[in-house]
């Protein structure tokens, strides 16, 4: 029955049976005559939720006037220091002007850009006269943790982005309005997320505090029943979240230092499509037989760990990525637990290179297993 398998796959491929009878690899070669290219790195955000430019116009600059005309005179309440365009009168352009200070905010206001300045604090009430604000892009100054307001954001209820990433921050900002949908800190110096700190955060969608020196987040995330993308990745994590987002769709924890990850983690995110722990310190003790096993995965990091076998993953992954660990034996079990012609795996793509292991090694089954397989490096 296994050799009859063969002979249909090998038919499938265009492979004969004395091909494969003369080289026992035949597979593997096949696979790799029909690479023209090598395979292209990961896109850091695979999926719709990639960062978005903070302009609503998708300018810098801010919006143009009509070539050839002059611009018409702006609002008188508009900031010296900024630019109030009148073709887009709730827009107020504050960025790159080395500014020192938050200026005063017109009440018309739902767009306003700070970024890229030397302010130092976000005083108490600094937006209270516009509670309109949809979107706030503080990015790119030194704003530190102990000259925010505690309620600077709270009266902001219809808040939907907010910008702090780039700054100086040492801990979590809040309250924050329920509005919110995302909200960037990364790149700053956050040390622990408490458990309260996101509170009431229910319709977040996307939550970026990568590049910061995080060590602890708990159970914080638990309540972000609308949450999709999470970016915890370039921190000090020894663990991951105690719990993740019913809705999560794509959850990143690379260059951290997890060691383990617990038995069925993933199941309580049925939507999750994205997991990458690559450049973490996981070892094959540190992992459960059902760590990985979730059905909705799409695509898997676990490269630049401490694996010495190949973890179990469901048949429903598509793309594994297993390179630069000390795995040292190619065992089908890990895609398969059953092998013939009705049950296999849907992966498409597995990295192996810069392991412990040679090309000899994949079993003679492998082609029925992984007969979807279109690029396999080892």
């Amino acid at each position: 029955m296994q050799r009859l398998s063969l002979l249909l796959l090998a038919g499938l491929c265009s492979l004969s049976w004395a091909q494969y009878d003369d080289d026992p690899h035949w597979w593997f070669q096949y696979l790799r005559s029909q690479q023209s290219t090598y395979y292209d790195p990961y896109d850091p955000y695979p999926y719709p939720y990639e960062p978005s430019e903070p302009y609503p116009y998708g300018v810098e600059e801010g919006p143009a006037y009509a070539y050839g005309s002059l611009p018409p005179p702006e609002p008188r309440d508009c900031p010296q220091e900024c630019d109030c365009p009148p073709n887009f009168p709730t827009a107020m352009y504050c960025d790159n002007r080395n500014l020192k200070y938050l200026p005063f905010v017109p009440s018309r206001m739902k767009y306003v850009y700070f970024q890229n300045n030397q302010i130092t604090s976000i005083q108490e009430g600094v937006f209270d006269n516009a509670t309109g604000l949809l979107w706030v892009a503080l990015h790119g100054n030194q704003i530190t943790s102990d000259k925010v307001g505690r309620k600077v954001f709270s009266k902001l209820r219809h808040l939907e982005r907010l910008y702090l990433d780039h700054n100086n921050l040492t801990r979590m900002p809040g309250p924050l309005p329920r509005s919110l949908r995302e909200l960037h800190l990364d790149h700053n110096q956050i040390s622990r997320v408490p458990n309260n700190a996101l509170e009431g955060l229910e319709n977040l969608t996307a939550l970026y505090l990568h590049h910061n020196e995080i060590q602890e987040v708990g159970s914080s995330m638990r309540g972000l029943r609308s949450l999709i993308l999470l970016d915890l990745s370039y921190n000090h994590l020894r663990r991951v979240p105690d719990g993740l987002p019913v809705a999560l769709e794509q959850l990143y924890l690379e260059h951290n230092n997890v060691y383990t990850v617990p038995d069925s983690y993933f199941r309580g995110s049925p939507k999750l499509l994205y997991v990458r722990l690559s450049h973490n310190s996981l070892t094959n003790n540190g992992l459960a037989t059902n760590s990985f096993n979730a059905s909705s995965l799409l695509e898997l990091d676990l490269s630049y760990n401490q694996l010495q076998k190949i973890p179990p993953v469901n048949t429903n992954l598509e793309n594994l990525y297993l390179q630069g660990n000390r795995i040292n034996e190619f065992s089908i079990s890990s895609f398969c637990t059953v092998v013939d012609v009705m049950n296999f795996s849907k992966l498409q793509v597995l990295r192996l290179d810069g392991n412990e292991i040679q090309r000899s090694a994949m079993p003679v089954d492998a082609p029925l297993c992984l007969r979807l397989a279109s690029l396999i490096e080892i």
